[in-house]
């Protein structure tokens, strides 16, 4: 099991009181390079973890500099760094240290844009990115009981300047909670308005699964769905599943907007190419085909033992300096046969293939196998069930 420490008071609580089970952790802190003194509290953490017993790993963020969002794109940044950790320790679990303010701050700032019942819900206490189970165990605990423990027991950390930058909408929503409380809406409060709309949530989920499970058809890691059943499953049901199928084949940590999601479910419905979050949607008959966008992997490779694009493992005969890679089209002309698969053309263009230096040793899924076969990893098998996590 690992532990997510950045140096902050709500995460160093987190690794103290790990600690105190007497189990041996693995901790990462992510080093988004965006003040001076990151590196510093990165190592700071080192050093505690050191002292519990912990063996610890610095994870650097190289595109800092992109335009963007940067909180949002430092956050999916964070979990896909931390997540691709997990898979070179073998880790399948990763504790987070967020706490009950940041699920009342998180709220108002989702209520700030609009947001449905899934937003407004409870921040979900477990949820998975490219495979890595993330828990929240302190998801009930007031900040200022954590910082209690730490000063207690004269335990130190380190807050991040930026926690009280007002040009951040966390740090503005921190500060209106302070004025709320004078209401009597507190963070307990909010708490409490989440946790009934999660009750909403679940149900609604509940629904999509089953829905799912009668309109979805699962091949080669693609969804297939005919565009007679998109006319006749409620809209609301048919969001949750679209929104699901987005995220479970294109990787997203985050759903896509509603209003993206508007546009990509009239084109299925119309029979036209769509794509939206790393996934394509391409007509076959009355069916509408969801695949993996070739452009949102051409650049994706790991290791032959690592899982790929967040989802595929090549399980087979270890060949050292190999990587995987989407098969592209330098890797489908050296396929003769790929039409005998299966899967259409745009699909095997973004399927793991198994490469050393410019040599195709291996691609599953076009039929070129050689002794290597690939499947979904564990927990995204099955897609309805992942929509319990969306």
């Amino acid at each position: 099991m690992g532990l997510a420490v950045s140096g902050g008071g709500d995460s160093m609580a987190l690794l103290h009181l790990a600690c105190t089970a007497h189990r041996r952790f693995a901790v990462a802190t992510v080093d988004h390079g965006l003040r001076p003194e990151s590196r510093a509290e990165a190592r700071f953490v080192g050093e505690v973890s050191a002292r519990l017993g912990c063996d610890h790993d610095i994870l650097t963020w190289v595109e800092n500099d992109l335009p963007g969002n940067l909180q949002a794109r430092a956050r999916e940044a964070r979990y896909r760094l931390i997540a691709a950790w997990a898979q070179r320790r073998g880790i399948s679990h990763v504790l987070l240290g967020h706490t009950r303010d940041d699920q009342a701050e998180t709220f108002l700032m989702r209520l700030g844009r609009r947001a449905g019942i899934d937003g407004l819900s409870t921040m979900e206490r477990r949820f998975e990115v490219d495979g890595i189970a993330f828990h929240r165990p302190l998801l009930d605990q007031p900040r200022a009981k954590l910082r209690e423990f730490l000063e207690r027991q004269g335990y130190d950390w380190h807050d991040d300047p930026s926690n009280d930058d007002p040009r951040f909408d966390r740090v503005r929503a921190r500060h209106a909670l302070a004025a709320l409380s004078q209401l009597g809406i507190g963070a307990d409060e909010l708490a409490d308005v989440s946790a009934n709309l999660a009750l909403a949530r679940n149900e609604l989920q509940a629904v999509a699964i089953a829905g799912a499970r009668e309109i979805v058809q699962q091949d080669h890691g693609d969804l297939i769905v005919s565009r007679e059943s998109l006319r006749t499953i409620g809209p609301e049901t048919l969001r949750r599943i679209l929104r699901g199928a987005i995220q479970w084949i294109g990787g997203g940590a985050y759903p896509p907007r509603r209003e993206a999601l508007s546009v990509f479910t009239k084109h299925l419905s119309e029979g036209t190419i769509a794509t939206l979050g790393g996934c394509i949607a391409i007509p076959l008959g009355d069916d509408m085909r969801l695949t993996r966008e070739w452009q949102a992997v051409r650049d994706v490779a790991s290791e032959q033992n690592e899982i790929w694009d967040g989802r595929w493992r090549i399980d087979g005969p270890i060949v050292p300096g190999s990587r995987i890679r989407a098969l592209g089209e330098d890797g489908l002309a050296q396929v003769d046969d790929w039409r005998a698969a299966g899967p259409p053309r745009r699909s095997l263009l973004a399927s793991p293939s198994l490469w050393q230096n410019d040599m195709l040793l291996s691609a599953p899924l076009a039929g070129f196998g050689r002794g290597w076969t690939v499947r979904l990893s564990d927990g995204r098998d099955d897609f309805p069930r992942s929509l319990s996590s969306h």
